[in-house]
């Protein structure tokens, strides 16, 4: 028998944490000509719970505007509980930072989705996010200061 550790990585439970959507400026501004500006904010936050157990949240927050006023203002908050063990460090800031995210951006896509649609808006379809690649980006950058892309 091997003495490595075992890698475990499961889901415990995936919620949705927060949902906001405003339309400050309907209904006059379905009367405008339709002619979008989109401005999407993507975060990831992880904290430890206790042992293996982690919290990890994706808030995406999409700002849409139609001639400099804006159309809807939509935030989500999508979440996961993950338990993960048997990893190094560096492997554990990989699987808080991409493979988690990966997870659960799925989910908050689908809730922002329907809630532009509910709020009378044309369907928003979220691109597909590189979190591997955002993940690479923030390491770089933290290359000359003690910060990592662990928990918080």
């Amino acid at each position: 028998m091997s003495d490595a550790p075992q890698h475990v990585f499961v889901i415990q439970k995936i919620y949705t944490k927060d949902i906001s959507f405003e339309s400050p400026n309907a209904p006059g501004i379905f009367a405008s000509e339709f002619q979008p500006q989109l401005s999407i904010d993507l975060n990831v936050e992880t904290k430890k719970i206790e042992g293996d157990i982690y919290n990890v949240v994706v808030r995406v927050t999409a700002t849409t505007k139609v001639d400099e006023k804006i159309a809807f203002l939509c935030e989500v908050e999508q979440a996961g509980i993950f338990a993960i063990s048997g990893f190094t460090e560096d492997e554990m800031g990989y699987m808080l930072a991409v493979q988690a995210p990966g997870i659960l951006f799925p989910y908050a896509r689908e809730v922002v989705s329907d809630l532009v649609a509910r709020g009378g808006f044309p369907q928003l379809l979220l691109e597909p996010v590189n979190f591997e690649l955002m993940y690479h980006e923030h390491l770089q950058k933290a290359e000359g200061g003690a910060e990592k892309p662990t928990e918080q």
